[in-house]
């Protein structure tokens, strides 16, 4: 979800032991993304681009790529922004590469920038510098309502409809009947545990000491928790807040502040909170429980709640450079042979299921990528906005909810 500081989730080297007892988690995680590029090399010859369609017809729509049977040729460069661990060109590991193959199936060079969070993405996606972009949903709906990216035609992307209907038809990803963003990875927020078991999803707010996602739409999660003592303030969409709802979610999560809680940014924040301090709850992936549980470390998750979740996609730049080279790139990162890599490096899930198997079985397994009854239980993230995400009333937006964070931590 685009969070604040988050480090994409990437399997880092988390240490040689860490926590009670010399907890080795070293030996659970696999190395994670370098943050160096790959050089960058001549482009081949450049080819007729798709042309995007005028929108005079509908003032304010952002401009799109004219719908055609196929793509045409590609025009030798492709410029992509995107997290830190989201491509991989072989780099950190030679084993570790889906961008090389890409390249030699279409021609198209890629020019690779990655950063680490949704605000570092906003600045460089501004510089009009790229066709292709990777947003989470704090990102996406503000790209979307401000014109930067433009509707896609899906009929161009081979294994769109291969994506479960739920995460194509996220309202971040579309608006007004056009779709904007292709479904690429996606992860749930838990409540995770050593003793006992919590009476809900509100403990984590409670007294003991507690990890939180350093994010505001951490928010989110605290307004789920508060639906379950105070029905009055229940909501459906816990993304999209009146202000009576974001300051009871607030004080909810300021009432069990203090010295011992750990805001974290990165996963081995989190591992180190639960292994050498005091907390005992946390807010984590369902990656993190499962490393832990390889490292023979009895946490549990809490079952039967309601969980938020993120969907981070593809979309393409309002004016791109290269449209072709843009469109077979939609192609690569919608597919499984992308998807399972990826997967498999970030200890994401991946949008398409048939990318479950190889390396990704065990991600698909820890998400419950094909069980359908639990994922009913997933709220996924949108960005807020003043008028509900679309659906009229007055809610608070994506700038209160991250000035409330601010405050909170101070």
């Amino acid at each position: 979800m685009g969070l604040v500081g988050r480090d994409r989730l990437r399997r880092a080297r988390l240490g040689a032991l860490l926590g009670v007892g010399g907890l080795a988690l070293a030996a659970c995680a696999q190395a994670g993304a370098a943050s160096a590029v790959p050089p960058v090399r001549g482009p081949s010859p450049s080819a007729a681009p798709v042309t995007p369609a005028a929108s005079a017809a509908t003032p304010g729509v952002t401009p799109g790529p004219t719908p055609s049977a196929s793509i045409g040729r590609g025009e030798g460069t492709l410029r992509v922004l995107t997290f830190q661990g989201y491509v991989e060109y072989g780099g950190t590991s030679s084993r570790v590469n889906w961008l090389t193959p890409f390249e030699r199936e279409t021609g198209c060079v890629v020019r690779l920038d990655r950063v680490r969070t949704s605000e570092e993405m906003a600045a460089r996606f501004a510089t009009g510098a790229y066709d292709a972009v990777s947003p989470a949903p704090d990102l996406a709906g503000l790209l979307v309502a401000q014109g930067k990216v433009a509707p896609l035609d899906t009929a161009l992307v081979k294994d769109y409809k291969q994506i479960p209907k739920r995460l194509r038809e996220l309202s971040g990803l579309r608006e007004d009947g056009r779709v904007y963003g292709i479904p690429y990875l996606w992860g749930v927020n838990r409540v995770v545990y050593e003793e006992g078991r919590p009476e809900g999803s509100s403990a984590l707010y409670g007294t003991s000491p507690a990890a939180i996602r350093n994010s505001p739409l951490s928010i989110a999660d605290a307004a789920l928790a508060l639906g379950e003592t105070r029905p009055e303030l229940k909501t459906e969409d816990p993304f999209q807040l009146t202000s009576a709802q974001l300051d009871a979610a607030v004080r909810l999560l300021a009432a069990g502040d203090g010295p011992d809680r750990v805001y974290w940014d990165g996963s081995l924040d989190l591992v180190r909170a639960l292994s050498a301090g005091p907390v005992r709850i946390a807010q984590a992936l369902p990656y993190h429980l499962d490393l832990f549980r390889r490292a023979g470390r009895p946490m549990k998750a809490l079952e039967g709640v309601p969980m938020t979740g993120w969907v981070d996609s593809w979309m393409l730049a309002a004016r791109p450079a290269s449209p072709n080279c843009a469109y077979r790139w939609l192609n690569w990162v919608s597919s499984a042979s992308a998807q399972r890599p990826a997967a498999a490096w970030t200890g994401l899930a991946p949008a398409n299921p048939e990318a479950c198997g190889g390396h990704a079985r065990r991600m698909c397994e820890v998400y419950h990528v094909r069980d359908k009854r639990w994922l009913r239980d997933v709220v996924f993230a949108t960005r807020p906005t003043r008028d509900c995400g679309g659906q009229g009333g007055e809610c608070t937006d994506y700038t209160d909810w991250a000035e409330r964070w601010k405050q909170l931590l101070k």
